[in-house]
């Protein structure tokens, strides 16, 4: 800075010398002169400004120093700061190893005294197994001089003295298994009888049809017994044309004003039935006729079915079913079962299993479908293999019915485990439309056989004195004698008893069966 003054002046002298110049032209002395004392001027201006400068730099450079001895004062104090922090740090992280450290060597101190704890209990086992073993030992040792002398002392064999103690153990056994047997039902039946009982009676209040007993005949009455001639025809070519047509047999036998005719399929036993009667109102008896009137008849009957099934399911308030469900549905209005009428049985199955699910807080109209549709299978038991569920759980399957409605077909008789809920309410149902009062009827020899059958099976069993079927077969009373049984093996032979019946019997509903057994002590007074 000093210097770029000394040249300002220096320049601002030249021009005053210059302009000098130009007004003095005159002599060169004055010149000389005036640039000598110019020259002077500027040179003490120079070292002043110089002299300036310089200790303006001095003051500079003190003022320097003693900012970057500030700095330096601040940095160490920050840096001490820093390690002071860092200090206190590694203080704590020392104290943390140090409790890590007593820690872990209380650890060390405790497993040390686990170890010998552990060899002592080792130690200490392996004597107690050595005494063990030598006392099971002594004590076999001694079972087998008991045993010999218990031989001798009894004259009993082994073999002998095994099979006892057998038989001893399975009445012990089966004292405790009718014990068991008893305490569970018991407690089941508190359980579920009364809300059972609640929800049957509810429902079936709330559902009160006709007995739904249907007689359907095979027989078909002509006016005089010249028709049977007319219907056989010459050399029997009525008949056969016709039984040809139908499918059935007819069986003309000297019963007066009856002709028989005999089919296992009920919709053929109705078309011929109807054919036949038709043509004995017609009059005209042959070949070509009786092809003609069947035809006719079959187109009318076919159309009967499928307005039959349509009116149940409307009855029902089902929908959405297969034309062929709704076909097979009407088929059932010409099969009986014990010889109550499949499609009313069907219908009332329907009901009763949408009021026990809707009372117990399910789907009702899913219940009815299923219901409705449990025993279709009935309509095709004569054209294929097998039992009612299975086929009809297989024609439902195939139509394209919902995976519970064929489930509830399937497994409303027990063929499968009922684990559905809805499949045990369609079996429950039908369980109440079969077997209530006047459902079914039977003749008087089969009414005999079955409860002959009933109490030959329950007398059947070590000791059963005797044994009744009453209401019908629903229930059988069983007497128990008293001197061969006790209060437990009792309730296993009853228990017993109802399984037998399972799996030798087929009967509609559920068969109830009473154990009694009871001690009579009497004195006489003299």
């Amino acid at each position: 800075m000093a210097v770029e003054l000394l040249l300002l002046g220096l320049t601002e002298g030249v021009k005053q010398l210059l302009v000098a110049g130009t007004a003095v032209l005159g002599g060169a002395g004055a010149v000389k002169l005036i640039d000598t004392l110019r020259r002077r001027d500027v040179e003490k201006e120079a070292r002043q400004i110089i002299a300036s400068a310089e200790q303006e730099i001095s003051t500079r450079r003190k003022e320097v120093e003693i900012e970057g001895k500030e700095l330096a004062l601040q940095e160490k104090t920050r840096i001490e700061e820093s390690l002071n922090h860092i200090r206190g740090q590694l203080h704590d992280r020392e104290r943390t190893l140090d409790k890590s450290e007593d820690s872990l060597q209380h650890r060390h101190d405790h497993l040390e005294k686990q170890e010998k704890m552990v060899e002592s209990n080792q130690r200490k086992l392996s004597e107690r197994i050595e005494d063990a073993t030598r006392r099971e030992s002594e004590l076999n040792d001694l079972l087998d001089v008991q045993r010999q002398t218990l031989h001798q002392l009894s004259g009993l064999s082994p073999e002998d003295a095994k099979t006892r103690l057998l038989e001893q153990l399975d009445k012990e056994l089966t004292n405790e298994q009718g014990a068991l047997i008893m305490k569970r039902e018991k407690e089941l039946a508190a359980a579920v009888d009364p809300k059972a009982r609640e929800l049957l009676i509810t429902s079936l209040q709330r559902f009160a049809a006709a007995h739904t007993a249907d007689a359907t005949t095979s027989t078909v009455d002509i006016p005089n017994d010249d028709m049977k001639g007319r219907i056989i025809g010459r050399e029997g070519r009525n008949i056969r044309a016709f039984e040809k047509a139908t499918g059935v047999d007819v069986i003309i036998d000297d019963t007066p004003g009856v002709v028989i005719v005999s089919a296992f399929d009920p919709v053929r036993r109705e078309i011929a039935q109807l054919s036949l009667t038709a043509l004995i109102a017609d009059g005209r008896i042959h070949p070509s006729r009786i092809e003609e009137v069947v035809a006719e008849t079959e187109q009318e009957v076919e159309k009967l079915v499928v307005r039959y099934g349509e009116e149940a399911a409307q009855e029902a308030d089902v929908h959405g079913l297969h034309a062929k469900v709704i076909q097979l549905l009407g088929r059932l209005r010409y099969r009986t079962s014990y010889s109550q009428n499949v499609l009313r049985h069907s219908i009332e199955v329907a009901f009763v299993s949408g009021m026990l699910a809707e009372e117990m807080g399910m789907d009702g109209d899913l219940a009815r479908r299923a219901g409705l549709l449990h025993d279709i299978g009935k309509a095709a038991d004569h054209d294929a293999e097998g039992g009612h569920p299975k086929i009809g759980a297989d024609l439902l399957k195939r139509y394209g019915e919902n995976e519970v409605v064929v489930h509830a077909a399937l497994g409303h008789h027990d063929d499968i485990r009922p684990d559905r809920p809805y499949t045990v309410i369609c079996a429950t149902a039908d369980a109440c439309s079969a077997s209530r009062p006047g459902a079914r009827r039977e003749t008087l020899d089969r009414y005999i056989k079955r409860m002959q059958e009933l109490e030959s099976i329950a007398t059947g069993f070590d000791g059963v004195h005797q044994a009744f079927a009453i209401q019908a077969g629903r229930e059988v009373r069983v007497i128990a004698n008293t001197k061969l049984t006790t209060d437990e093996s009792a309730a296993k032979t009853c228990r017993d008893i109802a399984k037998a019946f399972e799996q030798q019997l087929t009967y509609p509903g559920e068969i109830k069966v009473t154990m009694i057994r009871e001690i009579r002590f009497t004195e006489a007074a003299k």
